[in-house]
């Protein structure tokens, strides 16, 4: 039976997950998205047994339900409506938690902003991209200032180089965006991408040159 050190272990198994014990009470471990800060896994003990609370797709919910009664109930202290409580009883085989697992970390997950920084991960050292061009990989063309909003709010610099993105005529953005004076103009220097009075070439250095 899988205990809960194992169900941790399933959660930190997708892209930019952390593990959160923000209620200062051992019995809640919670599992979070790092980019959107959502918990897609509640973990927690009750009446001897271990249970995490998890967001499923209706139907796939009342299929678990019909299929496992006693161990698929309401959600114990959350929306009834959203969440749905499953017993680590033995009952469900472990393949079913691990789908189950799955299916709460994409439900929860999905969002524009994260498709967003997905996107901005797309582009290649060296490269630069249009906002447009970001929305567009992010699969809705017309949210260009959503692009804007999500990149100056940027939680993982590290590994989300929103450095890259430049507006439609290759205008830096603006100089305290990244931190401190021309730090983006350094940043993509140092990558290779020639900045010119704030502004890179875009026939050269952008994302779909590349395909020309």
């Amino acid at each position: 039976m899988l205990s809960r050190e194992d169900i941790i272990k399933l959660g930190l198994e997708f892209d930019n997950t952390i593990l959160d014990a923000p209620f200062h009470d051992d019995n809640w471990q919670l599992l979070r998205d790092k980019l959107t800060n959502k918990v897609f896994v509640w973990t927690f003990i009750k009446d001897g047994f271990l249970n995490i609370t998890v967001k499923l797709d209706p139907l796939l919910r009342d299929f678990y339900k019909s299929s496992y009664p006693e161990s698929v109930i309401p959600a114990y202290h959350l929306s009834k409506q959203h969440w749905t409580q499953v017993r680590i009883d033995g009952l469900i085989p472990e393949e079913e938690i691990k789908k189950i697992i799955g299916e709460s970390y994409f439900l929860v997950t999905d969002s524009p902003t994260k498709r967003i920084y997905e996107a901005v991960k797309q582009i290649p050292y060296g490269r630069v991209a249009t906002y447009a061009q970001v929305a567009e990989l992010a699969g809705n063309r017309k949210m260009s200032r959503a692009v804007g909003n999500a990149l100056h709010k940027n939680p993982d610099p590290e590994h989300i180089p929103c450095f890259r993105v430049v507006n439609s005529k290759g205008e830096l953005a603006g100089e305290f965006a990244f931190g401190g004076e021309k730090v983006q103009a350094r940043l993509l220097e140092a990558e290779g991408v020639e900045v010119v009075c704030g502004k890179v070439d875009l026939e050269k250095y952008g994302l779909f040159s590349l395909f020309i």
